[in-house]
């Protein structure tokens, strides 16, 4: 595997999730969110140089935080005024010209090192990479328009051709690196729409149905019963390997 830079953005306030601090800081399994997910990075990729992005007035709260856990090796930047702005820091922070880059939502604690290893290696074959996954909800599309019963129209989408991204995005760094010299604009959602914008195609690959965003509290229920379940499946399955031995 290529030398990776992984850029964590853990700028957001979380005020949908509730709580008094903000999600990425909140804990998740007994640990913090954000720890949860530099942690697994840097078992996927070992000697990857890692950057969390955080809003500036949260950087000496979260140097307090993780000193109490067993944190992985990292750095920290001060977000900017948009995602796009916190990347940008986030690139600026980098000092080891990696091959690629991946850039990683800080919510997004429980995607597997398997996966993120397969999207690092679709990256480094394509040049740009996201995991995605088809939806199994159906869609409709409406025109913005309501009439006076607040009524608007609609039309069924084809949920066949849609698919739900996730990260992380992972891209040659001269790529990402170029497609970041550019003015920021509305429409940059993520890092793939930068990338698309200088003329780069973006491979997709195969994500997780359990790499939740973690957004709302229902999101923390779902994800504590999935660390839960992991952890029992983990225990088991040290039970009877010492059975063997």
């Amino acid at each position: 595997m290529e030398r990776t830079g992984v850029i964590i953005i853990a700028g957001g306030s979380g005020s949908r999730a509730g709580g008094a601090r903000p999600k990425q800081f909140r804990f998740l399994g007994g640990m913090p969110v954000l720890a949860r997910t530099i942690n697994t990075f840097a078992a996927a990729l070992p000697g990857a140089e890692i950057v969390a992005v955080l809003p500036e007035q949260h950087i000496g709260f979260w140097k307090n935080l993780s000193a109490r856990f067993d944190v992985a090796e990292h750095k920290i930047a001060a977000g900017g005024a948009e995602r796009f702005h916190s990347v940008r820091n986030g690139l600026a922070a980098l000092t080891s010209d990696p091959g690629l880059i991946a850039v990683q939502d800080g919510v997004r604690p429980l995607g597997s090192v398997t996966m993120i290893r397969r999207v690092a290696e679709a990256a480094a074959k394509h040049g740009a990479a996201i995991p995605v996954v088809e939806p199994v909800d159906s869609f409709r599309e409406t025109d913005g328009e309501a009439d006076a019963a607040g009524r608007a129209a609609s039309h069924i989408v084809d949920r066949r051709l849609l698919r739900i991204v996730q990260t992380p995005q992972i891209f040659r760094a001269e790529v990402l690196r170029r497609a970041y010299e550019s003015e920021y604009r509305a429409e940059f959602t993520d890092d793939a729409s930068v990338v698309e914008a200088v003329g780069q195609a973006v491979c997709l690959a195969e994500g997780e149905r359990e790499n939740l965003k973690l957004t709302t509290p229902g999101d923390f229920v779902i994800a504590e019963a999935l660390i839960a379940a992991r952890e029992e499946a983990e225990n088991e399955e040290g039970t009877t390997d010492a059975e063997h031995v």
